[in-house]
């Protein structure tokens, strides 16, 4: 803001969409953001012949870490379409990634939808939680965590 410029980097050649970060950082230096890339978002990038590469047609959340450079996946497996993962502070968190990343996962199988819950600083691992929801949440639809007041 002091020097009255913007600066833009590119953090990664994946499509993605919806990054979030720690909402109490918002407008702030932030380490951490999440994404997601979904496979239907792949098609719309697919070669001139048509022909969409395998792995492309995966569908993952994204971590970022902005001052190492580095990136961290959850993989889901192909058909479960990700939306927009939603970054909920642990109680008394001291650190800005201390905390659990939210995302609904469409399952094709079901033809339903799950609520997933990943630890943030263990992203790559076991969900914590998967919450079957008893119908489809349509891709798209977003969403915010307000803790108790």
């Amino acid at each position: 803001m002091r020097a009255d410029r913007v600066r833009s980097t590119r953090l990664d050649d994946r499509p993605q969409e919806f990054p979030r970060i720690n909402e109490s950082l918002v407008a702030r230096r932030h380490r951490y953001a999440y994404t997601a890339s979904a496979a239907e978002m792949w098609r719309a990038y697919e070669a001139v012949d048509g022909a969409c590469p395998d792995e492309k047609l995966t569908n993952y959340l994204v971590k970022h870490d902005m001052l190492r450079g580095r990136r961290e996946f959850h993989r889901f497996p192909g058909g479960a379409a990700v939306s927009e993962p939603v970054f909920v502070p642990r109680r008394g968190a001291r650190d800005e990634d201390d905390g659990y990343v939210l995302s609904y996962v469409n399952d094709p199988d079901r033809g339903a939808t799950d609520l997933v819950i990943l630890s943030a600083q263990d992203f790559g691992g076991h969900p914590l939680a998967r919450i079957q929801l008893p119908g489809r949440v349509p891709l798209g639809f977003h969403g915010s965590w307000i803790a108790d007041a």
